[in-house]
């Protein structure tokens, strides 16, 4: 790296440059910094000469040239030729550096970062009125030079008076209009509304609300309400304007002075080559159309703090969408009245139409915003930059550069430091809630979590109702079992009826054997009563056990059923000369459940023995008559 150091400089007598016919100017890469005492200034010259080139400064006017650059600077403040300036070359980066003493040693000099704004010409300081009344002779003999003479032989139009187009005022300030008519073919890829120059401002806003409500999808709310998960990652990303806030607030002791944030917001060189390609102009601007401008910087900043967020930094696709959808400054060339009406429209907008809608996005992004114009207008401008790059890269969007962010970008750099520091302060005062959206926001998260509660408590409802199904089957099962139990003490207790009945069936059968021994060995040996009624009470139970095994008649009806059937094994009938005949009844008693009476027929000795049923349901009513010869 070879250093050149030079001591002379032009004075300004000497600044007299004079360029060639056709010379074109070629405006040098430079950069501006200070300390205290001095002012420096950096010029890149690449392939210059050393040898040829020309300085001059003086009060608040720098001039540089090194064929083929040309640099002409406006400063903030004033500097003084006293000896103490220097300046050096770097062949290696082609780079002139230039120290200039302060007037005002210690003087802060604002705006040095503002590269478009420096690069203005100096305004003229003549108080020569614009329009000067001329002599009077003067004037007539110069009408006269000019006076031509008249055709009277031209062609007569009749004039007609055609009333002029209407037409509303949009962009920045409200000083262009006519521009979508000329490009009606890109006009719905960029803004909403159609037809903005025949349409009025109150007309925008009305079509505007009535959009956003038609968007308003409350599913889409809730699910980002309930499920935000992604949501609160988004709010835990930290934008570089984070940082260099608080290192500010740190510095100041928590008082923020704007021209000390020049040394936490630094610009890229791609960001100074943006800035030196503007044409720097100035705009005449009442009062009405300055407060919109403010308004709509804001409307423009919240959308871009959005965009940053959600997308954490980087770039895609969607970011001109998002940045252009959200701004109803951009969407619909709003002019907007107050701060609350700007934070109302940006906070409709982000519930109605990006991907994360959530309330909470919106209150960050007004905060991001304020800490933005703290940090001042160097913060402002990088910001309004990189809309411009994104803009510019896509294709239908780039005539909002046009009609907004170039202007902005030019006119940021001239705004003072105190009309920020207001509006910032303005901008923290003004509070936003869900209700002033106007979508029912409370009422939708009110009803949605009354909705989580009702399925809650049928969710337990139905786990309760599914144990206690369980339960009842259990007890199903054990009824079940204590019934089987049951029926077998049926069983157990019919046995022993039974067997009782066969007790009583034998001390009948022998007390008829005391009175006829003589007959009974021949029916006991042709199997008799004792035999055939404990065969009958074998079958009775075998039909009982069936019974009891199918469970479907009822115990008192198998009661009565048995008692019939006993009283049918009870009658007994005797013949002096039929015992076979007397077996045989026997038998078809024991086939006939439910037997009629019967008187038996006297034998020729006119002897009889009956045993008569009662017709009491009484088994054990036994009743015997007996009628004997005398012997």
């Amino acid at each position: 790296m070879i250093l050149f150091f030079f001591s002379c400089f032009c004075r300004a007598t000497q600044a007299v440059f004079a360029f060639p016919a056709g010379f074109i100017m070629i405006t040098p890469a430079f950069e501006l910094t200070q300390d205290p005492d001095f002012l420096t200034v950096k010029i890149r010259v690449p392939y210059a000469r050393a040898s040829e080139f020309d300085i001059y400064f003086e009060g608040e006017d720098f001039k540089f040239y090194a064929k083929p650059y040309f640099l002409r600077l406006t400063l903030p403040g004033r500097i003084v030729e006293d000896g103490r300036e220097k300046a050096s070359y770097n062949t290696d980066e082609g780079t002139f550096t230039i120290q200039l003493p302060k007037e005002v040693p210690g003087q802060y000099f604002e705006g040095l970062d503002m590269l478009t704004s420096l690069l203005a010409p100096k305004k003229s300081r003549s108080a020569k009125p614009l329009v000067e009344e001329m002599d009077a002779a003067a004037s007539a003999e110069l009408c006269e030079d000019n006076e031509e003479e008249l055709d009277w032989e031209m062609e007569q139009i009749p004039y007609e008076e055609s009333p002029p187009a209407l037409q509303h005022p949009y962009g920045f300030g409200n000083l262009r209009s006519g521009v979508f008519q000329r490009l009606q073919d890109e006009l719905s890829d960029v803004i909403d509304i159609k037809d903005p120059d025949q349409t009025p401002a109150e007309e925008r806003r009305r079509r505007r609300l009535a959009a956003e409500a038609a968007k308003f999808e409350p599913n889409h709310y809730l699910a980002d309400f309930f499920e935000d998960e992604a949501i609160k990652h988004l709010l835990k990303y930290k934008p570089w304007w984070i940082d260099a806030h608080r290192k500010m607030t740190a510095l100041q002791g928590g008082s923020h002075q704007e021209h000390d944030s020049p040394a936490f917001v630094v610009f890229s060189e791609a960001e100074r080559e943006q800035m030196r390609k503007f044409t720097n102009k100035s705009f005449l601007l009442d009062k009405r159309s300055r407060r919109h401008v403010y308004l709509g910087l804001i409307d423009i900043l919240l959308a871009y703090c959005y965009e940053t967020r959600v997308n954490e930094g980087d770039k895609n696709v969607e970011s001109s969408w998002n940045i252009r959808k959200l701004s109803a400054t951009l969407c619909w060339l709003e002019s907007f009245s107050s701060i609350h009406d700007v934070l109302v429209s940006f906070g409709r907008r982000v519930l109605c139409y990006p991907l994360h809608r959530h309330f909470e996005l919106v209150t960050r992004a007004l905060s991001d915003t304020a800490m933005i114009l703290q940090l001042g207008k160097a913060a402002v401008l990088k910001c309004l930059l990189d809309i411009h790059k994104i803009f510019l890269e896509s294709d239908p969007a780039y005539i909002l550069n046009d009609l907004f962010i170039t202007d902005y970008c030019i006119w940021i750099q001239k705004v003072k430091s105190k009309k920020l520091a207001a509006l910032c302060e303005s901008l923290q005062k003004t509070t936003l809630s869900k209700s002033h959206m106007g979508l029912e926001l409370e009422e939708l998260e009110a009803a949605a979590v009354l909705v989580q509660q009702e399925e809650k408590a049928l969710k337990a409802a139905g786990t309760v109702s599914k144990q206690q199904l369980l339960c009842s089957e259990s007890e199903t099962s054990d009824s079940e079992e204590s019934s089987s139990t049951s029926s077998s003490e049926t069983e157990g207790s019919d046995s022993d009826e039974q067997e009782s009945s066969t007790s009583e069936d034998g001390e009948i059968n022998s007390l008829q054997g005391t009175l006829q021994e003589e007959r009974t060995a021949p029916l006991i040996g042709c199997n008799g009563l004792r035999q055939g009624t404990d065969t009958w009470a074998m079958e009775v139970g075998d039909g009982k056990s069936k019974v009891s095994l199918q469970s479907t008649a009822p115990p008192g009806k198998l009661v009565e059923e048995l008692e019939m059937q006993i009283q049918s094994a009870m009658r007994l009938s005797e013949q002096p000369e039929g015992l076979d005949t007397a077996g045989c009844i026997s038998q078809e008693q024991e086939g006939n459940p439910v037997p009629k009476p019967d008187r038996f027929s006297e034998d020729a000795a006119g002897k009889g023995n009956f045993l008569e049923v009662s017709p009491k349901p009484n088994p054990l009513l036994f009743l015997c008559s007996t009628n004997e010869d005398e012997d």
